[in-house]
C-alpha cells in the first residue's frame, strides 16, 4: 500500500468532495448508482498487481488444461449445456482477498474464480471520477497491462462485437432495468454501441433468434452474455428458447465457462494463493473447527448462500453436500487506513482472453464485516465498491 497516499488522501477528504463523486458518476451516467460506492480508492503498489496477474494465468493454465476440462464437465448441468463450446473463457474474474507475509508485503489468497463478466463498462468510468472529483494525479494509473483508456474500450469492443455489426449484437440479461449492475450496462452499450435486452424479450425463429426495437424484429449474431442462471431458477424464469439448441449465435463468453470456472474449480487448484478446498461430499467425517472454514454452494452468485464460519449444526444441515464446498478460512488483513478504523480490501482481477488471458482492470470491495457484500456492512461508512490505482 502507498502510505502517503492515503495519508494525503485522508487529510484532504471532504464530504462535499464525496458528495461531489457520487453526482458526478450519477450525472455522467444519466442514473443513479444502486449499489454503494467508497469514500476512498485504494493505492496499491505495482508489485503486487504483477504478482495478482501472474498468479491468474497460472490458474488459468491450470483450469483449461484438458484434463480439467474433462472432469469439469459434470459441473454443466445438462439442462444448460450450451453447443459449440469455445475451447476457453472470454472473461474471468479472479478474486482475492490479502494478507500480509513475514516482510510486510501483501500477498494475494484466492476466494475464487469466474468464468463470467463484471463491471467491465462502469470500473473504468468510477476510476476516473475518483481522479477528477478528489484532484488527484492525472497520471495515476488504474489499467493493466500496459493499457490506456482508449486500448481499453478497443479490447472490450473488439471482445463483445467479435466483427459483427453492434446492431445484431446484444447484452443479455434478466431484467435489466431492475439490476444493480445497470449502471454497467450503460457504459457497455456506450463503449460496443450494441443494446441490453431482457432476455424474455428474445423471439426464436427457427434457429435464429431476434430482439425487437423501434417495430422491427433484429437478428442477434453474437450475445454479450449477463444472465445468471441461478437467478433465472430462483425467479422462476423461463428463457424463449432451449439453451442446448443449435441456435446460429455466437457467444461473447460462452455460457457453459460460467460452470467451469466457478466454485466447483476450487478443489482443483494447486497454487501458493489457494486455501485449502473441498468438495463437502468428499468429507467425512466433517471438519471438527467449523469456525475456521466457509461453506459455499457451487453455483450461486454475490455471496448468495456462502457462510464464514458456520457451526457444527449449519453443516450438518446441508443436504445436498456434492453442491458444496468446504474452503479453508483466510483471515485476511484490514489494509486501508480510515476514519473508520482499518478496512479490508477484496481485489477482482478482470481478464479478457481472445488471443490470450489479458489482465485488463480491477475492482475492488472493501469492507469491515465477514464478507465484502453489502448486507455484510449495512450501515458502514468508508466500505463498498471501490477502484485501484498502482504507484
Amino acid at each position: 500500500m502507498s502510505q502517503e497516499l492515503r495519508r494525503q488522501f485522508n487529510a484532504q477528504w471532504t464530504p462535499a468532495k464525496y458528495a461531489q463523486f457520487l453526482a458526478g458518476i450519477d450525472a455522467d451516467l444519466g442514473a443513479h448508482v444502486e449499489f454503494r460506492i467508497s469514500e476512498t480508492p485504494c493505492f496499491f503498489d505495482t508489485g503486487l498487481a504483477e504478482r495478482m496477474c501472474a498468479s491468474g494465468v497460472a490458474l488459468l493454465e491450470q483450469l483449461t488444461d484438458p484434463a480439467y476440462k474433462l472432469v469439469s464437465d459434470r459441473a454443466v448441468p445438462d439442462a444448460y449445456r450450451v453447443p459449440n463450446e469455445a475451447a476457453h473463457p472470454m472473461f474471468v474474474q479472479v478474486d482475492y482477498g490479502l494478507i500480509s507475509d513475514a516482510n510486510g508485503n501483501l500477498q494475494p489468497r484466492l476466494v475464487e474464480i469466474q468464468g463470467f463478466p463484471s463491471l467491465y463498462g462502469f470500473q473504468p468510468l468510477m476510476a476516473e471520477h475518483y481522479k477528477s472529483a478528489y484532484g488527484l494525479d492525472p497520471n495515476l494509473k488504474y489499467l493493466l497491462d500496459g493499457l490506456d483508456r482508449p486500448g481499453y474500450n478497443a479490447v472490450l469492443r473488439d471482445a463483445i462485437l467479435g466483427g459483427h455489426d453492434p446492431e445484431n449484437v446484444i447484452l443479455m440479461e434478466v431484467n435489466p432495468e431492475q439490476q444493480k449492475t445497470r449502471c454497467d450496462f450503460i457504459c457497455t452499450e456506450r463503449i460496443a454501441g450494441i443494446r441490453t435486452v431482457n432476455i424474455t424479450d428474445l423471439r426464436q425463429r427457427g434457429n435464429r433468434l431476434y430482439y425487437p426495437h423501434a417495430g422491427r424484429e433484429i437478428p442477434i449474431e453474437r450475445i454479450y452474455n449477463r444472465t445468471i442462471i441461478d437467478e433465472l431458477e430462483r425467479k422462476g424464469i423461463s428463457a424463449p428458447f432451449r439453451w442446448t439448441d443449435e441456435i446460429a449465435v455466437e457467444w461473447a463468453g460462452h455460457p457453459n465457462w460460467y460452470f467451469r470456472l466457478s466454485k466447483f474449480s476450487m478443489p482443483f487448484l494447486k497454487h501458493e494463493t489457494v486455501p485449502e478446498t473441498h468438495f463437502m461430499d468428499s468429507l467425512d467425517p466433517l471438519p471438527e473447527d467449523p469456525e475456521n472454514w466457509v461453506l459455499k454452494p457451487l453455483f450461486s452468485f454475490a455471496g448468495l448462500g456462502v457462510v464464514v464460519g458456520p457451526t457444527r449444526a449449519e453443516l450438518e444441515a446441508v443436504r445436498d453436500r456434492e453442491n458444496y464446498i468446504l474452503q479453508r478460512r483466510v483471515r485476511f488483513d484490514p489494509v486501508i487506513d480510515t476514519p473508520h478504523g482499518m478496512t479490508m480490501a477484496e481485489v477482482r482481477l478482470m481478464f479478457v482472453w481472445t488471443d490470450r488471458p489479458r489482465p485488463v482492470n480491477t475492482i475492488i470491495r472493501t469492507g469491515r464485516g465477514k464478507m465484502m457484500g453489502v448486507d455484510q456492512n449495512k450501515g458502514l461508512e468508508w466500505v463498498g465498491a471501490s477502484a485501484a490505482f498502482y504507484v
